[in-house]
């Protein structure tokens, strides 16, 4: 069996790379991070790619893909650290595309698609990304219900998070329209924020590893002692193991539904606090320099706390995950 992914695939992964190095360096990252605004030039090629359309069915103007190509360009812009509204937006078209009425598929999705407007999804008594300048907004209830609401029939008060390179706001609505299937659709929209996580603790990975065998002490790489090389190994397993339960969860959204509450469960769960233990390790490699404004690492440190929490915490998912399997299991001990 071949796991790898196909030459489409790869096509998809070498292309947003290449693409981000250059148009979403760090230093442009920081550019945007410090005047509180998205380069409009890099959502402008997004959008032009068709990226935000990726995995929106193409009778709503979207390319037809899958949750798995999804993953591909939300891992690779979580890499970057891109800031855009691309996240946001995808993860409200997931939501619609797959847990919503077909009306609101057809009257959401292909502005969505085209990117002539974005969208936003988060907990009602959260923050939730780029809600401020979205079309259309998503809104998880306590009870994990979602509702469709419209831009203008929301309450958005903008504030500032520990991740500036992300617009944030508080959103309060009355009413909107009930998505019709609120748990496939939050599943789905779980597996893309998990591969961006993954995208930043391979970001923070990588960043690291080449400090620690640059830096010396005592004419020696840092990355020769002990306690730093297990620290980068403990890394790169929970950098793959986040990995792991990400592709298997978007491989099971379009091709075995059934167990994508479990493998989003797992995913999250991993990615959170995957994306958390590793870039603070980044952090702590860099030693005195990791934690000041002028290093880099830190903005993978920041987007990966907002994330971690976003739509759950991994305890929430843990949580979760154990009642689903106490579920499934259930019968067969009976």
């Amino acid at each position: 069996m071949n796991f790898d992914f196909t030459e489409d695939q790869h096509e998809i992964k070498r292309t947003a790379r290449d693409l981000l190095s250059s148009r979403s360096a760090l230093a442009k990252v920081r550019e945007a991070a410090e005047a509180h605004k998205y380069d409009e030039g890099l959502w402008k090629e997004l959008v032009e790619l068709g990226w935000p359309g990726i995995a929106i069915a193409e009778e709503h103007g979207g390319q037809g893909l899958g949750a798995v190509e999804l993953a591909i360009l939300s891992e690779e812009l979580g890499y970057a650290v891109a800031a855009s509204p691309f996240l946001a937006t995808v993860l409200a078209a997931e939501a619609i595309g797959a847990g919503g009425t077909d009306e609101q598929k057809a009257q959401w999705l292909p502005g969505l698609a085209s990117g002539e407007i974005t969208g936003a999804l988060g907990n009602a008594d959260g923050l939730v990304p780029d809600a401020d300048a979205a079309a259309v907004i998503i809104l998880v209830d306590a009870d994990g219900s979602a509702r469709v609401i419209a831009r203008a029939d929301a309450d958005v008060t903008p504030v500032d998070a520990v991740d500036p390179t992300r617009r944030f706001a508080r959103v309060a609505a009355d009413g909107g329209e009930a998505l019709a299937d609120s748990a496939v659709a939050i599943d789905r929209a779980l597996v893309a924020v998990s591969a961006e996580l993954v995208g930043v603790s391979q970001r923070a990975l990588e960043m690291t590893l080449a400090y620690v065998k640059d830096r010396k002490q005592f004419d020696t790489p840092v990355g020769a002692y002990q306690a730093v090389s297990h620290r980068c190994a403990q890394m790169l397993k929970d950098t793959e193991g986040a990995r792991s339960a990400t592709y298997f969860a978007a491989w099971a959204a379009d091709a075995d539904p059934e167990r994508l509450p479990e493998a989003a469960a797992l995913a999250k769960a991993a990615s959170s606090d995957g994306g958390r233990d590793v870039t603070a390790s980044a952090i702590q490699a860099h030693g005195g320099i990791g934690f000041t404004w002028e290093a880099d690492v830190h903005w993978l440190y920041k987007r990966a706390q907002v994330d971690a929490a976003l739509l759950g915490t991994s305890g929430k998912h843990r949580r979760r995950l154990a009642a689903l399997l106490a579920a499934r299991l259930a019968p067969a001990a009976a």
